[in-house]
C-alpha cells in the first residue's frame, strides 16, 4: 500500500474511530447514571424509619410532600393463581373446604402509589373507588370491601388463595381481607401497609386484644400508640368482619394511584 493510500486510510478512519469512542463513552456515562437514578428512587434514608420495612421489590422514595410506592404487585408468597410452569405455583393449601380457583393468573403490574407524607385528617372523607386502594409491606395493591360496585365479598371470598389474596381479569394480585403471609411472618400486630391517604395499617391485634368493628369508628381506624408512631397517630385496623380493613372512606385525603 503506497503512502497516499495509507494516509487516505487513516484520515478516513481516524474521525469514525473517533465517533465510535464518544459513542461508547456516552453510553456509558448513560447507563451509569440511569443505574444511579434507579438506585437513588430505592434510597429510603430520608425517610420515616417506618417506611423501611417496604419489600426491597418496592421503589420507595418522596417527592415533595408524597411518598412514592412504586411495585409490580406480585406477591413474594406462593400462590395457585401462579401459571403451573412458575416455580412460585401451589397447589391452594387453605382451610376453605368451598374454595374455586378463578380463571385469572397473576401477571406484572406497572403500579404506583403518591402517598401524603404527613396525613392528616381530611375536611370531606373520600368513598375508597375499586381497585388498588393502598399497597402492603410486600407490594401487593390492598383493594376494598367490594366485589364490584356496591357488591359485598360473599362469593368471591371462595376464590381467595391460602394467603387471603387473588388476581383480578388482568391479572393484578391484590388483598381485600388479611394478608395472612405478612401477619403470620411478621406477627398479627404489626404494620401490613399503607393506605392512599397515607394512613397506615395495622394486623387485627393490638395490644395483645383482637380487634373487633366496635373497637373502630366508621372509616375503620383509631387515633393510638403503635410501635412505629410512639406519639400517636391515626391507622386502621384489619378485622375479620366486613369491610375487613377500610369503612366508609378515606379517613385523609387521598393521594393518587397509576396501574
Amino acid at each position: 500500500m503506497n503512502a497516499d493510500i495509507k494516509q487516505y486510510c487513516f484520515s478516513f478512519l481516524a474521525p469514525a474511530m473517533l465517533l465510535l469512542a464518544l459513542v461508547a463513552l456516552v453510553a456509558c456515562d448513560s447507563s451509569t447514571a440511569l443505574e444511579e437514578a434507579e438506585a437513588n428512587t430505592n434510597d429510603r434514608s430520608d425517610l420515616p424509619a417506618v417506611f423501611q420495612q417496604f419489600a426491597s421489590t418496592v421503589q420507595v422514595y418522596q417527592d415533595g410532600d408524597f411518598v412514592v410506592l412504586e411495585s409490580d404487585g406480585v406477591p413474594n408468597h406462593e400462590s395457585p393463581y401462579f401459571n403451573t410452569s412458575d416455580s412460585r405455583h401451589a397447589d391452594y393449601d387453605g382451610d376453605n373446604t368451598d374454595f374455586q380457583l378463578n380463571p385469572n393468573r397473576i401477571t406484572e403490574q406497572d403500579l404506583t402509589l403518591r402517598i401524603p407524607l404527613n396525613p392528616l385528617e381530611a375536611t370531606n372523607h373520600e368513598a375508597t373507588p375499586l381497585g388498588a386502594i393502598g399497597m402492603a409491606l410486600n407490594g401487593v395493591p390492598i383493594f376494598n370491601q367490594y366485589a364490584g360496585p356496591g357488591r359485598p365479598l360473599t362469593f368471591e371470598i371462595d376464590s381467595f388463595d391460602q394467603y387471603n389474596g387473588h388476581p383480578q381479569q388482568f391479572g393484578a394480585y391484590h388483598y381485600h381481607v388479611e394478608p395472612v403471609y405478612l401477619t403470620v411472618t411478621n406477627g398479627r400486630e404489626s404494620l401490613v401497609g399503607f393506605l392512599l391517604d397515607g394512613f397506615p395499617v395495622y394486623g387485627p391485634v393490638e395490644n395483645g386484644q383482637v380487634v373487633t368493628n366496635a373497637d373502630l369508628d366508621e372509616f375503620h381506624g383509631h387515633i393510638g400508640v403503635t410501635v412505629d408512631y410512639p406519639d400517636g397517630i391515626y391507622h386502621y385496623h384489619i378485622t375479620a368482619e366486613d369491610p375487613y380493613i377500610n369503612g366508609a372512606g378515606f379517613y385523609g385525603t387521598a393521594g393518587t394511584v397509576s396501574q
